[in-house]
């Protein structure tokens, strides 16, 4: 495997969602693209290894490439399979968590393309849902709610992106 910058993976565009929301809904899933956008940022640019570094003792499993392998996780499961009822294998079976951890295939550009892949099949579950409808998968949440935990997840994480990409090169803010 390379560990040249060819894997590295390139940046999105991201905007800050409309400062007058007029819909739910809407507000929440454009600080979810607001906040997709911002972790594959943090990630764009870096080497497998600055990529791939644990530099956090007290969390010898999280490297910016786990927290986006474990941000797929997420969304598979509680987008795409929790609300949406799809039909798809969790990324996530098995304790500890096993999306955190990293093959020796998974580089920036790899982790990337497959978060980025998830981003189609969760919205693509989620078409025609309502935020006021029950899970499909459980029942046991309603879309608004599963939606909001994403988003929270997925905010919380970036702010851990923020401290390995800081860790890794010294890039720091948004």
């Amino acid at each position: 495997m390379s560990n040249t910058s060819s894997r590295a993976a390139e940046p999105v565009e991201r905007a800050w969602p409309d400062g007058i929301a007029e819909d739910e809904a809407g507000i929440q899933w454009d600080f979810l693209h607001f906040l997709r956008a911002t972790a594959v940022n943090k990630v764009a640019g870096l080497t497998r290894e600055q990529a791939a570094a644990t530099p956090l003792p007290v969390s010898p499993r999280m490297s910016a490439l786990g927290v986006l392998k474990h941000l797929t996780a997420v969304e598979r499961w509680w987008l795409s399979i929790e609300a949406g009822g799809a039909d798809l294998p969790s990324l996530w079976t098995g304790s500890p968590d096993p999306s955190w951890d990293l093959t020796e295939d998974d580089d920036p550009r790899s982790v990337v393309e497959a978060y980025r892949a998830e981003w189609a099949l969760s919205e693509a579950a989620l078409a025609g849902i309502s935020p006021g409808e029950r899970a499909r998968r459980s029942g046991e949440h309603t879309v608004r709610w599963v939606l909001a935990h994403v988003v929270q997840e997925t905010a919380r994480h970036t702010g851990h992106l923020d401290i390995l990409r800081e860790l890794a090169d010294g890039t720091v803010g948004e």
